[in-house]
């Protein structure tokens, strides 16, 4: 397995891949690997004849300096889970802030459409313009044909779309279903930091979302909010943020439902100081 600390030199490989009619699939990460970013690896290699993986904690999409500095870093188990899955057709792409930032870490201004200003736009100053920012230069350094990002950060998702879309970047953006936990805990890096009661509590998450989805059937949009909004107040662990269904293609919070539109339920909860994020289709 090859690991890069440099982009020049991971674009000295990728043109000796390119030259040779290789395919490249590309997984962006912070690193913390986990069976979420596994099920993406793998499927990258399914469809392509190898696999680069970015294991980079990007300083512009943080709006908490405290979350930047405590968040997992753990380079060595990383690149023991990837040798794993293969040794000889992932790539790694590992470098220091400067690699991708040079002497000004800072973010480029993004228009996603307002995508942006739903949800975690609300909730997360700036945070998508630093995932526009790092998603963009390391398409630009990878080269990928495709590039694989879970449903988990389903607005993420849309937003990376929107950004290839926007300015024509060679890649296809390709969505992958949300991998959990047995008892339903959507997979997250963050979850390593849970203390073991928080942990316990926390499928009630995803528990609840399952409840929401059955609720929408019969009930308004306002109706499953509200019962959402009182399983947590009564909840002694878990403190919701926010808990909102929405239209799938504008993210805009739904007032009245639509037979001709798709929504998904989006939902934020802090487990003590760990953020946590989930989603689930309802229709």
């Amino acid at each position: 397995m090859t690991i890069f600390e440099n982009k020049a030199d991971l674009i000295l490989f990728v043109d000796s891949l390119k030259s040779e009619n290789k395919t490249l699939g590309f997984v962006p990460t912070m690193g913390a690997l986990h069976e979420g970013h596994s099920s993406l690896i793998i499927k990258a290699l399914e469809q392509n004849d190898f696999a680069a993986v970015s294991i980079f904690v990007n300083p512009t999409q943080f709006d908490s300096k405290e979350d930047l500095v405590k968040y997992p870093r753990t380079l060595e188990s990383d690149v023991a889970l990837l040798k794993q899955i293969s040794e000889e057709r992932i790539l790694v792409y590992a470098p220091p802030v400067d690699d991708i930032y040079g002497d000004s870490v800072t973010s480029v201004s993004f228009s996603f459409d307002g995508l942006e200003h739903e949800m975690e736009g609300k909730f997360r100053n700036g945070h998508f313009d630093g995932v526009g920012t790092i998603v963009k230069r390391l398409f630009e350094i990878v080269r990928p044909d495709k590039a694989y990002f879970g449903e988990k950060d389903f607005q993420q998702l849309m937003i990376i779309k929107k950004l290839s879309e926007k300015h024509n970047l060679p890649v296809e953006v390709i969505g992958c279903k949300i991998h959990r936990a047995t008892d339903g805990l959507a997979m997250s890096s963050r979850n390593m930091r849970l203390k073991p009661k928080y942990r316990e509590a926390a499928p009630f998450i995803y528990k609840t979302l399952e409840t929401a989805k059955r609720k929408f059937g019969t009930n308004s949009a306002n109706k499953v909010t509200e019962w959402v909004i009182n399983e947590f107040a009564n909840h002694s662990l878990l403190e919701l943020e926010y808990f909102i269904i929405a239209d799938i293609e504008t993210l805009r919070e739904v007032k009245r439902k639509s037979k001709l539109k798709s929504y998904r339920a989006f939902i934020a909860v802090y487990a003590d100081d760990i953020r946590l994020i989930d989603n689930i289709a309802l229709n």
